[in-house]
């Protein structure tokens, strides 16, 4: 970010605050619903309510010694986390760490018999086996007939309005609110995105996946699509290394929303079955890099990561957190370029995002004023609103 000054880095440490009522309400509520979920021990409860009682007024424990990952979390700064109140932590962290935990404290990392057991896995079945799932896959068979462009957005806005279907965010709303009918987006750049996937397109896609479930599906399909029309010829997908932020997807929902795609019939069957040959034969691939669970912003990618997604002719991230990982969790002005501060990654990039948190770059100063005017603060954190931002020079010298 060579020409942005550095805004604050989001805390939690104000009451009222979008990120204090995370901490403070949200994170209780996950741990009460998993806790429901499962009928885990006698030690997994008191370990849930010990991360309870830490979450509302305590501070940051410290992994056990023999924890596979310590090593690696104490490389992501956790020595000097440890001991601190949640609230004082910077807000990314302290959520990526408080995943981390309650793994911990449910046994998944083992041994024993709930090594591998997805906590959050009974919320993204019901999510991906809702009926309303399957209306959505029916619907493709109304764009069988339409010429493709049309089909293109169609499946883009389908990715992206599917971010609506956050879990996290979900839990901790009350059982009756609904979903505000679809605005229109607070940013389109829609245009330069098609232009880095041309019709006689060859090149790599990847796409950092988010939520698992009714958007996770979408993604597929997007990707689907992109294969099939030759608009890319290869596609990788990038999920979580473990359950992370409740509904965030893993390999084992790639598999599930791949499983509930085939068996659909019509259209979605049809893209299905051309996903499961993809990858069988390597065109999709599924990455599963421990850096997508770590506490840090995309401006501290290893080594590895960059050299991965430098060739790609775009990296689609998908979703809020990762739009926050993407820009930095910071404070920003709302006006504050997104090229700028997204320079630093190493291809072009596009962030497709419903607006669930404060983050936010790259909106006009109208815009930013219609919104303020029409809904104060809120449209920052509803899921009611979107953007689609593109940074098409990612990665080139001379930005």
């Amino acid at each position: 970010m060579p020409d942005t000054p550095a805004a604050p880095v989001l805390l939690a440490n104000q009451p009222g605050s979008f990120p204090h009522s995370v901490l403070a309400e949200r994170h209780p509520a996950i741990i009460r619903q998993v806790r429901d979920a499962f009928p885990y021990g006698p030690g997994q409860h008191r370990a849930l309510d010990g991360l309870l009682e830490s979450c509302v007024a305590g501070v940051l424990q410290p992994l056990p010694e023999d924890a596979g990952d310590l090593p690696r979390w104490r490389a992501w700064g956790l020595d000097d986390q440890v001991g601190r109140s949640w609230f004082d932590v910077p807000w990314l962290w302290s959520e990526s760490y408080f995943y981390r935990l309650l793994l911990e404290a449910v046994g998944y990392f083992g041994p024993g018999p709930w090594q591998g057991v997805d906590p959050f896995r009974p919320f993204k079945r019901a999510e991906l086996d809702a009926p309303e799932t399957g209306e959505e896959l029916a619907a493709l068979d109304a764009l069988r007939d339409r010429p493709e462009p049309e089909r293109a957005r169609a499946l883009l806005h389908g990715s992206l309005w599917g971010n609506r279907a956050d879990l996290g965010f979900r839990l901790s709303a009350g059982d009756g609110e609904a979903a505000a009918p679809v605005p229109a987006l607070v940013a389109d750049g829609s245009e330069t995105l098609w232009s880095l996937l041309p019709p006689a397109g060859a090149g790599t896609l990847c796409l950092v996946a988010d939520n698992a479930g009714r958007e996770l599906v979408p993604d597929l399909l997007l990707i689907a699509h992109l294969l099939g029309a030759g608009r890319i010829g290869r596609a990788v997908l990038h999920v979580k290394p473990y359950p992370y932020y409740v509904s965030d997807a893993t390999t084992a929902d790639v598999v599930d929303a791949l499983r509930r795609i085939v068996a659909a019939p019509g259209a979605a069957g049809e893209y299905g079955r051309l996903l499961w040959a993809a990858m069988a034969d390597g065109r999709v691939t599924v990455r599963a890099h421990p850096f997508s669970g770590a506490p840090l912003p995309f401006a501290e990618l290893p080594d590895d990561l960059r050299a991965e997604f430098a060739p790609a002719v775009l990296t689609i991230v998908k979703g809020d957190l990762n739009y926050r990982r993407l820009v930095g969790d910071r404070r920003w002005p709302p006006t504050t370029s997104f090229h700028e501060v997204t320079a630093g990654f190493p291809g072009p990039v596009a962030a497709l995002r419903t607006l669930k948190s404060d983050v936010i770059t790259g909106l006009t100063a109208d815009t930013e004023a219609a919104l303020v005017a029409a809904e104060g603060q809120r449209w920052r954190t509803a899921g009611t609103h979107a953007l689609i931002q593109v940074n098409a020079s990612g990665g080139l010298p001379g930005r």
